[in-house]
């Protein structure tokens, strides 16, 4: 759920995809995935921006059909995973895939499926050596799609599902598992690499809690990094690997307590407020960088390391749209970049800092599709 987290409101959470439904107009992921209908303005088909989008040039969208999201750059910078649902393809849940990146618009962007083909994924991230990736995968707990709450059942709130059947494990690019690296009761999803190489950053509810998580990249040395009540997810390593980024939810009040810990003992998360943290990457120095209010979520570094990018609702009361903003890990200088009028969200810079993905509901064509993007940043 990584990513408002496939995850993903595969909108708020980092959460990662799964089955979806509709309200209010906007189609969202159980794992946070926000997916909305035609956009209030017209993207330009031969630009794929919109006029107030500077920082993106040379905008190739990779996919087409279906909801693609969480996409996220290999160590070369030319490689991708990404997750993929599309039932007119017999793809009923989110599944990995993995591709070589196109350098202009006239480059064929194909794909092949890496994961299982069982079960439900999410929160995929290719390993140093290029040839394997790890992610997270519901497949031990059965062959079929596992199923989405009811939302009826929880006074019509929006909840995602936090899958016990959830373990991270180590494939190669053809599939073949060769490695489990968790095998605790719970939840374990949502990892991210160390741009060293070094560590692996998940989150798990091996404590009752939704918490952070590191370990060696063989699985070993778990060491808990967060311990305040809440969701914390969807984290990533700066980019020389000194501190994390993540969303969280931290409900204060005995009422907000009460329901967090009610959902979460029925494997349920509510995801509708969450904001941006920060910290060393060994979880100490914790510092709070938004205080937006509704869903901030899906936060990334940017190239320098000082700024922070990240999906976010807060300027509409409906919930909807989601943009990308920037804003200095400080808290200051909040900017907004992107302006889709359903969704934007799990931006990524490429290793090089030289091209920005993102997943977007643009030129969708008033379809609920939500695709993949590339592009050259403008500073």
């Amino acid at each position: 759920m990584k990513k408002y987290g496939i995850v993903c409101l595969s909108i708020l959470l980092a959460a990662c995809g799964q089955q979806t439904e509709q309200t209010e107009g906007t189609k969202h992921d159980e794992d946070g995935h926000g997916h909305h209908g035609a956009p209030t303005a017209e993207v330009d088909s031969t630009t794929l921006t919109y006029n107030d989008e500077t920082h993106f040039k040379n905008v190739i969208q990779l996919t087409t059909g279906g909801d693609n999201a969480e996409a996220y750059f290999g160590f070369d910078s030319k490689t991708v995973v990404f997750q993929r649902t599309n039932p007119d393809e017999g793809i009923e849940c989110d599944r990995i895939f993995y591709g070589v990146l196109p350098e202009t618009k006239e480059d064929n962007f194909t794909y092949k499926l890496v994961s299982t083909g069982t079960g439900r994924t999410t929160c995929s991230y290719l390993m140093p050596d290029g040839k394997h990736f790890i992610y997270s995968s519901t497949h031990l707990g059965g062959k079929e799609c596992p199923p989405v709450p009811d939302r009826a059942e929880h006074g019509n709130k929006y909840v995602w599902p936090i899958y016990d059947s959830y373990d991270i494990f180590i494939a190669d690019l053809n599939g073949k598992i060769v490695k489990q690296l968790t095998n605790t009761p719970g939840y374990d999803a949502e990892p991210v690499i160390s741009p060293k190489g070094d560590k692996i950053l998940f989150t798990s509810t091996r404590n009752g809690d939704l918490d952070l998580y590191t370990m060696n990249m063989d699985g070993t040395d778990v060491k808990q990094i967060t311990h305040e009540l809440g969701y914390d997810g969807g984290a990533w390593f700066s980019p020389d690997g000194s501190k994390i980024v993540w969303r969280a939810s931290r409900p204060k009040t005995p009422e907000d307590v009460k329901e967090y810990k009610d959902l979460l003992n029925q494997g349920l998360v509510q995801p509708t407020n969450m904001e941006v943290f920060i910290a060393n990457a060994d979880g100490s120095d914790v510092k709070q960088v938004t205080s937006l209010g509704q869903a901030n979520w899906a936060p990334n570094w940017m190239p320098d390391g000082k700024r922070i990018i990240f999906a976010s609702n807060h300027e509409y009361e409906r919930g909807f749209p989601f943009n990308l903003y920037i804003i200095n890990a400080d808290g200051t200088g909040l900017e907004k970049i992107s302006h889709d009028g359903g969704f934007d969200a799990f931006p990524m810079f490429s290793p090089d800092g030289k091209r920005i993905m993102f997943s977007s509901n643009r030129n969708n064509h008033g379809t609920r599709e939500t695709n993949v993007f590339i592009a050259d940043w403008v500073e």
